[in-house]
């Protein structure tokens, strides 16, 4: 498995998928940026989980078929991070994760995310 299809960041490492929480997004909004879903890079937008929370291992059901496991909690922000230098801080390093894939399929908009013991 390598990621999502035609993805710059699809391939056989560690940071296959990225996830951010909508939570994470709406907490940037306030301090007034105007951004949106797919702005952090993020490549599936949770709801309702709280990723930070998840440990290096644990696997995450989407849809039917889908299951990724977590590989990495946060990343360090590049020099340049736009939100960091309008903000003074950027959700990515604490509460954006990265997954591998264990299992492919089709993900949809609107598909459960379960977290897997």
């Amino acid at each position: 498995m390598e990621g999502i299809k035609g993805d710059a960041h699809a391939g056989r490492w560690h940071r296959q998928i990225s996830l951010l929480a909508e939570e994470s997004i709406e907490k940037m909004r306030k301090k007034g940026l105007q951004i949106g879903y797919g702005d952090f890079a993020e490549n599936i937008t949770t709801k309702g989980i709280n990723l930070a929370e998840l440990k290096v291992g644990q696997r995450l059901k989407i849809g039917n078929e889908v299951i990724i496991e977590v590989t990495q909690i946060g990343k360090k922000c590049h020099d340049d991070c736009e939100i960091k230098r309008l903000t003074g801080e950027c959700v990515m390093p604490k509460e954006g994760i990265f997954a591998r894939v264990i299992a492919g399929g089709t993900i949809r908009v609107g598909d459960n995310i379960t977290v897997m013991k």
